[in-house]
């Protein structure tokens, strides 16, 4: 799958272990980011709040022109904006913040199709309150980065863009 990438071409490499996004062009890399991927590690079992391994694209970018900090629900923005105070107000709740980068898997029987579609599993790459701390594996699955970050990326990448997660 590598071999379908060409030097001017722009894709991302996710790593689990180092908890890192590299943007990539061809074989150069021009920016790392620091991330957080699932805690339960990596997985791509449908419920297993995991985060797939392969090859993947960007199926869909959501989110263009909306405000940093702009709250998600179903890849819709809700009219909130993130704040301490609305995170006091619902603890716990999973934000999907800024910017929206929906992964689908490309092998089949690994992260495509049955009961390990990452796409049918709404897996993203979004942002996340910037006081969350990213370096660890702390999501649901998802690929949280920082919001600035999120947005950055999102302006550069275009659908299709290929994605490699590994451990």
């Amino acid at each position: 799958m590598s071999d379908a990438i060409s030097s001017g071409e722009y894709w991302l490499k996710i790593s689990i272990a180092g908890q890192c996004l590299c943007l990539l062009r061809g074989k150069k890399i021009l920016e790392v980011f620091d991330v957080s991927t699932a805690s339960n590690g990596p997985g791509e079992q449908f419920g297993s709040e995991c985060t797939p391994r392969g090859w993947h694209k960007l199926r869909a970018k959501i989110g263009a022109g909306q405000p940093e900090n702009a709250v998600f629900i179903g890849r819709r923005p809700t009219g909130e904006i993130y704040s301490a105070e609305l995170n006091a107000e619902q603890p716990g709740r999973d934000w999907i913040l800024s910017r929206i980068l929906w992964l689908s898997g490309l092998e089949p029987g690994l992260n495509r199709l049955g009961k390990v579609d990452t796409m049918r599993r709404y897996i993203y790459i979004h942002g996340a309150p910037d006081d969350e701390v990213l370096g660890v594996a702390n999501s649901h699955g998802c690929v949280r980065m920082l919001n600035r970050d999120v947005i950055r990326l999102f302006d550069i990448v275009s659908v299709g863009t290929r994605v490699l997660i590994s451990e």
